[in-house]
């Protein structure tokens, strides 16, 4: 497995992501425990609303497919998605991400 990096850029449309928002947790939640994401979070800025995303699959199709039932994509409230695989060299967490320890 390879460590990748997806980013959302969201609409913008406050209320329908507030709406929606407990379920595309919820389902990124059960990703979670099921050890595909490590980390996921909004970004905090001034620009458009965004989100950031690593996780653990076998290609960037993989990882992309891994999201594609999110509540957030089934309701049109994501814009833009990127996927990048992502090479952790360095930090206190790259050998348990990598391992599948995380």
């Amino acid at each position: 497995m390879s460590l990748y990096a997806v980013t959302y850029t969201y609409v913008d449309d406050a209320a329908a992501l507030d709406e929606i928002r407990p379920r595309h947790r919820e389902f990124l939640g059960g990703l979670a425990a099921e050890g595909i994401i490590l980390l996921s979070g909004p970004t905090q800025g001034d620009g458009p609303f965004d989100a950031l995303i690593l996780l653990r699959a076998g290609s960037a199709d993989d990882a992309a497919a891994a999201l594609a039932h999110d509540p957030f994509q089934q309701a049109g409230l994501v814009s833009e998605i990127t996927v990048s695989s992502w090479n952790a060299v360095l930090g206190a967490w790259r050998d348990g991400a990598l391992a599948g320890q995380l």
